[in-house]
């Protein structure tokens, strides 16, 4: 056969080359013990879990997650499989331990000897008094990674103050830029500082375990929601860092540049944000108001911002003459960045989520005949989406199953439950 050529079939076509295996997921032989509850650390060991990490969620016999009872589902919730659990936990198995008993206490060490990373968001201290401080745990494994997750950080004076995300985004100083400034203070529509805090702790787990690769050395590691929020505000806070000026409450308006906000159209709001000259008068030319571009209110960046009210309203004028929709499409073809202001139910709904495969379907966790809908992995690897492959678990689906893998024998696990351990 000569060289290079590949083998003739008698009859047939040469031999197709066999396709290569899909490379495994980014965290495939990962085991995480998620002991979290309700958002930012679930939401942490969610992020792992959809990039292929085993994660074991520990919870207390009985009662669980209290994210568990959480939702706007009232039977669900009463159900232990409340919608805010539902949400954050595909793909997770459930292991039942009481860590007040010795037993239970045993078990998560026998599993941490066996585990890459632990996440909790007990208040500072508590694992200490547990018996299952940093020290211990390091102890029985030097190359665990161990992620604590705290309202303000293990340090500080703070540190022991409880926190949930309210608390947080008002400490933060988000509250006081969000709004205008009639209605300022005002909290965001949805749990930031909780979600902000968990992919903090997500990358900084993914972080320790590429040293530990290198090293083979273990890492703690201490997540502050409260430090998590601060970064996130961006400008909000390096502006006031470097110049000294305080930020105010501006609404939907962009304080860096105008006009670069929310505006009416003929049927509802319309996001535009012509930040560049050209976007500006490639805006002005699309609806109707080339004029503006002569108008010494408008002339610079700067007297745009001094004038943004005025400017607002000019353009609104235009604006009215078709819907949000057609705008969109217009503003965003000519390379002006705009799109419309949608309910969260049309933002699902969007073709380019569907093209995506963001929104997955599982089955129920209990079997009960409804499928349940949750969110993939908001970046994609090798072109592919990462998502959930398994629904949430019930409270100790896997207590037995796990036990099992830890090395218990099926007598050791009965008795175990039997002392209420497990």
């Amino acid at each position: 056969m000569a060289r290079g050529h590949a083998p003739i079939r008698a009859g047939g076509p040469p031999l197709s080359t066999p396709a290569p295996a899909a490379p495994p997921p980014l965290l495939d032989g990962i085991r995480v013990l998620d002991l979290t509850n309700v958002l930012a650390g679930p939401f942490a060991g969610y992020q792992l879990a959809l990039h292929g990490a085993d994660v074991l969620k520990v919870e207390m016999p009985g009662a669980g997650d209290l994210a568990r009872q959480l939702g706007a589902d009232r039977q669900l919730s009463e159900d232990l499989l409340g919608a805010s659990f539902l949400a954050q936990n595909a793909g997770k198995r459930s292991l039942t331990l009481n860590l007040k008993e010795d037993e239970g206490r045993a078990a998560l060490l026998r599993a941490v000897r066996e585990s890459d990373v632990l996440l909790e968001n007990f208040r500072p201290g508590v694992m200490d008094r547990l018996g299952l401080g940093r020290a211990v745990l390091m102890r029985e494994n030097p190359r665990l990674i161990y992620c604590a997750v705290s309202g303000f950080g293990q340090t500080g004076p703070l540190r022991a103050r409880p926190a949930y995300d309210q608390i947080v985004q008002g400490l933060s100083g988000m509250m006081s830029v969000t709004g205008t400034p009639e209605i300022s203070p005002l909290r965001a529509g949805f749990p930031v500082a909780d979600t902000l805090g968990g992919m903090a702790a997500a990358f900084a787990v993914a972080a320790a375990l590429v040293r530990r690769e290198r090293t083979g050395s273990g890492a703690y590691l201490d997540v502050s929601m409260l430090e998590a929020a601060l970064t996130a505000m961006g400008w909000v806070t390096s502006n006031y860092l470097i110049t000294g000026r305080p930020p105010r409450p501006m609404g939907n308006e962009n304080f860096t540049a105008a006009p670069s906000g929310t505006f009416r159209t003929a049927d509802g709001h319309l996001n535009i944000a012509a930040n560049r000259q050209r976007q500006f008068a490639t805006l002005c030319r699309l609806i109707g108001r080339a004029e503006l571009l002569d108008d010494e209110r408008f002339a610079h960046p700067a007297d745009r911002k001094a004038h943004r009210e005025e400017l607002r309203a000019e353009i609104e004028k235009g604006l009215a003459a078709r819907t949000a929709g057609e705008w969109e499409e217009i503003l965003a073809d000519a390379g002006v960045p705009a799109a419309r202001v949608l309910s969260v139910p049309d933002a699902l709904g969007l073709e380019q989520l569907a093209e995506r495969d963001f929104v997955r379907t599982l089955p129920f966790p209990d079997g009960r005949g409804r499928e349940l809908r949750v969110l993939g992995s908001p970046f994609r690897v090798d072109g592919e989406p990462a998502a959930a492959t398994a629904p949430p678990p019930l409270l100790g689906q896997h207590t037995d199953q796990v036990l099992a893998e830890l090395g218990y024998t099926p007598k050791e696990i009965d008795a175990m439950r039997e002392r209420g351990a497990i």
